[in-house]
This record gives C-alpha cells, structure tokens and sequence, in this order.
C-alpha cells in the first residue's frame, strides 16, 4: 500500500471542521482496507504507532525534524530560521520546501509505501544512546527523500506526534461504526474501546470478525481502562435524594487516581491519562503486588502523600514530587505515600465491572491483605442527611477534599459520567461551582508588567458530542511571575499557525494552540455570554456560557489529556444548579 493513499486521507480530513464530513472521510476509507494496515493507520492518523498507554514515543523534537527537513531539501539555516517564524509547523515547511524541489526526481525515485514509512518510524522509536539524534535524522532523512509534498508533511507531524488533522478518538469510532457496522453499534464498540484503551485493537477486531468479536472483548491486565467519572450536587440532601435515599459515601482524597495492573510477575501502575506511572511509585507497586491474594487483579486507588514524621496526609501539591523522572530514591524517601484503594476492576479472569458497587467493594476487601501503605478508601452507607454531613466532617477532618457518593447497586461504567458517582465538596455551598479543568486553545500578548511575555489565555471546555473545543473564559489571573516566565516552554510547541479546526470561537487571541494542556481554574460563577462559544444557543438564542472571574489555581492538570477536560453539558449542568440554589 503507498503511504500517498493516506496522507492524502489525512489531508482531506484536515480540510475540513465537521466531525460528521470527517467520520464519513474515514468509514470509506477504513472498508478499503485490510485489518493490519487498517490498526496501524489509526494510530497514525494520532500522531502513534501505538495505543495511548504505551510508554515508547517517536520523540524527535522540532529542531531535529527541521534539520533533516533542511538536509534533505538543501536549505539553509537562515532561511529554514524564516520559516519556522512563519509557520511554526515542521511538517508545512516540509512540504513547502519539497515542492519546490519537486523538479529533481532524485527527490522521487521510488513511491513510499506504508510498510517502508512504517519500518522507519519505528527504527526512529528505537534508537537510543549516543547517537541517536543522528540515527533519528537519517532514518527521517530516507523518508523525506521519497516523500511528495503531502507526504512530507505528515510524516514530519507523525514523528513529533501533532498531526492537526482534528479527528479524535470519538470521530474514529464513529467511523469504525459506520464502516462495520451501524449507528446501534456504537455504544458496543465504544466500550470496547473504553476497556481495552487501544483504538488500533478495536478497528482490527472490528473489520477481522464484526461487532459480535468486538462485544466479546474483555477487560484484560496490561490494557488500562477508562476510568469512571463522577457528576457533581451542592448538598448532601440533594445526593441522597437523586441516589434513592441511601448511598455508600467515601472520602475523596487529595491525591493522584492510579490504575493498578497486577499479575504474579509484574505491577504496572497508570494515570488517568494513561501514562505508565510504575516508576514514580515504585513502593506501591511492590507493596500492591505482596498484599494481592489473587493471581491477576485491576484495581483502582488514590496515592497520597504523607507526613514521614506524623503520617498525617499531605495536599496535593506534596504527591506531585513523585512524578519526577530523576531523583526517584530521593523522592520515594522524602515524600512517603499511601494507596487508598476504592474500586477493583478484575479478579483473576472475573470481570469485576458488571458487578454491582456494594459486590466490588467486598471483593476489593477479600483480594487484598492491607497494611500501612495499601489502604482502603473509608466507606460508610448513608441513609440520612445527618449522617452524611456527620461524615463529610470526618473527611473534612482528616484533610480530604470532601466525599464521594456512590450507587451500591451501580455497575462500573467505564470512560462515562454520571450520577451514579456524585462528588461533593466544602466549596460547593460556598461558590456553587467546581474547579474546571479547561484547556488552553489560544493567548494574548501582555502588556505592561507582562509585555513580552504571553499575558492571558483563551481556555476551552470540550463538547464531547461534536468534537469540538469551545470557548468559556479569558484567563489572566493566579498566574505568578513563574509560571508566567514559563508559559512559552509549556505551550509554545503546540502553537498552530491558523485557528485549529476543533476548536470554536468568536473571541480571537493573539496566537492559537492545538489543545492539548489542562489547567485547573475556579470562578465566582457561570453567566450568560455574548461571546463565549460553550453551549451557545442552549441556555438561550444567541448566548454561550462564560466563566466570571475565572481564577488559575496553580495545578496544572498534566494528568489529564484535553478530552478528559470538563465538558459542555457539565458547565450547563452546573450552571443550572447554581440558578437552582439561587432561587
């Protein structure tokens, strides 16, 4: 197969902002194709060659790719400095630069097929040690020669991992259910891919045996699941009532949620955001793998941090230190942590997720023998509004963020939210909102103290139903002289020469981004806005949702990729809440 055939796939999907014109681009293409290729090019339409959760990244920088880009088009340093200020995207000067050879077809002697572009992508992976920038140069270097301009784009954005072609997990599917399936089909192979965390497993499966072999996946240790999220009430009155009068409350704790893969010989410990977490805590993993009485086991927990001299917990902040690459023995050390386990997922070869809460919990109990380090979440049912304010206090009180209320008779739904899960915490009452995790789709230039330097940020919740990043607030307050110093390091890779086709708005900031990085903001509160984009035209004609007074916490949600950021029907939800408590 020539890789032609799908860059110019992936062209025609950058051309265009409908995620309906986009799922439709790729059904027709996905029939065409044998179930191999067909995995392997769903991992690269995402800038991969593998599922999110595999450690292994491609890992060439810009600077690496624009000097093979320079090598092999015969440009010189000035000019490709031009350039890069004015396009800021390796793979369109890529394909500038290789057009304008397009007269010397020493450029194109041979067709570049996907099986070629394949095996050098991953020689790229795997090089390593000290020459591995210039093994990396060469083996992009063999590509580009035989690339044509679209090509060279693509594989150029591939290797640094930002396609911008704007066609996320869930316009995939939508595509595999159209291209195999029909639109009933969806919510099968949605779980599927929800359970296994591998797009690339879930097409292959698909178009080898049909949706009856995609019903048939299984959640299975080494494949990381999507966690299941909670939806929000202002008051414990309020949880009771929406969950039946009863609910099993836990504390919520202020830490990080890990996803613990456990078998006889190995533990392998995720975020939430899929990144292999094992070597930041790597106590806990050995301790988890002790205390499990079953051969294989999923659970889930918090990792929190804790006073080596009182053991008291610590906020957040302090189990943040764990996630550094260096310097692990030392952190380990200075900054103990403890696993609070709250959920399990599988047991041996039982699949734990079709069980209800109260039957998990007892099976989470039974798997494990506890100890100081391996914990389980405090638990207690609550029948009555006092007994659940009694016991918000205690949380309060041993330094928890607040509770979780949960269902005791509600399966595990994976990648879902609902009010299956309610959270609750002290700030609710007070400003009848929650933090947002928003991401950041554009900036504004500063002024004054902060001329030259990026001043404000235009920030994003997602519509998960479109596909779409829409606007909710300008944000420039909370930001210390820090952060602000280091807002180009954080952002400036992802910069987009033109508005990314995911994202809608009617504000226009000063430059935009691919939205990828998630900061935790809170708000006086939710208003009507003439010239935000969430939810416009919901709530009333002509008029999103925007955040007033929106403030940046200091967190900055690297444990969250920006399809897990709040969402469009979320900020509504709390919008009405908040007019409901009003009146």
């Amino acid at each position: 197969m020539l890789f032609s055939e799908v860059a110019d796939v992936f062209n025609r999907l950058e051309g265009t902002s409908s995620r309906l014109e986009m799922a439709s681009i790729l059904s027709e293409f996905f029939r065409t194709l044998d179930p191999e290729p067909l995995r392997n090019i769903v991992y690269l339409s995402q800038g991969k060659l593998h599922p999110d959760f595999y450690a292994q990244e491609l890992g060439m920088a810009d600077k690496l790719v624009l000097r093979s880009v320079a090598f092999v088009s015969g440009t010189s340093e000035d000019s490709m400095s031009d350039l890069w200020k004015k396009e800021g995207d390796p793979g369109k000067i890529a394909e500038i630069l290789i057009k304008n050879k397009k007269g010397q077809m020493s450029l194109f002697a041979e067709e570049l097929t996907l099986d070629t572009v394949l095996k050098n992508l991953t020689l790229i992976e795997n090089s390593s040690g000290r020459d591995s920038q210039d093994d990396k140069m060469k083996y992009l270097s063999q590509m580009l020669r035989y690339s044509n301009p679209i090509e060279a784009r693509y594989i150029c954005r591939i290797v640094t991992g930002r396609m911008r072609v704007g066609a996320g997990s869930m316009t995939i599917l939508d595509a595999l259910s159209d291209a195999f399936g029909t639109k009933d089909d969806r919510p099968d192979i949605e779980r599927a891919f929800n359970i296994t965390c591998d797009l690339g497993l879930v097409a292959e499966t698909l178009a080898k045996g049909g949706v009856d072999s995609v019903k048939e996946m299984k959640v299975t240790v080494a494949n990381p699941i999507k966690v299941m999220l909670a939806e929000r009430l202002p008051s414990i009155p309020l949880i009771l009532d929406r969950m039946g009068g009863i609910c099993a409350m836990e504390f919520k704790y202020d830490g990080i949620r890990v996803q613990a893969h456990i078998d006889k010989d190995s533990v392998k410990l995720y975020s939430r955001r899929l990144e292999d977490m094992t070597s930041n805590f790597p106590d806990i993993a050995e301790e988890l793998r002790k205390r499990c009485k079953a051969e294989k086991a999923i659970i889930e927990g918090e990792c929190v941090a804790v006073d080596p001299k009182t053991g008291s917990m610590l906020p957040f902040q302090a189990v943040t230190h764990r996630r550094k690459k260096h310097g692990m023995d030392k952190a380990v050390e200075e900054y103990p942590v403890k696993i609070f386990m709250f959920d399990i997922l599988l047991s041996d070869d039982t699949d734990m997720t079709v069980f209800s809460f109260e039957e998990r919990r007892s099976k989470l109990s039974d798997t494990f023998d506890l100890s100081d380090k391996v914990q389980l979440t405090e638990m207690e049912v609550v029948d009555t509004p006092e007994k659940g304010e009694e016991f918000f206090s205690k949380a309060l009180s041993m330094k928890c963020e607040g509770i979780m209320a949960k269902d005791p008779g509600s399966i595990y739904r994976a990648g879902s939210r609902g009010f299956l899960w309610i959270k609750y915490k002290k700030d609710y009452e007070e400003s009848l909102t929650d933090s947002f995790d928003l991401v950041v789709v554009g900036a504004f230039h500063g002024r004054g103290k902060r001329a030259g330097k990026y001043g404000a940020l235009l920030m994003a919740v997602f519509d998960d139903e479109m596909g779409k990043y829409r606007t909710v607030c300008k944000l420039g307050t909370g930001f210390d002289d820090a952060f602000l110093a280091g807002l180009p390091d954080m952002l400036d890779e992802y910069l987009s020469k033109d508005r990314p086709g995911t994202v809608d708005a009617q504000m226009m900031p000063d430059v935009w981004f691919l939205p990828t990085v998630v900061l935790e903001v809170v708000a006086a509160e939710i208003s009507l806005s003439p010239i935000h984009t969430a939810a416009l035209g919901i709530v009333k004609e002509d008029a999103g949702l925007g955040l007033r007074f929106p403030r940046f916490t200091g967190r900055v949600r690297d444990d969250k990729g920006p399809e897990e950021c709040t969402t469009v029907n979320e900020v509504i939800e709390m919008y009405e809440l908040q007019n409901r408590e009003k009146n």
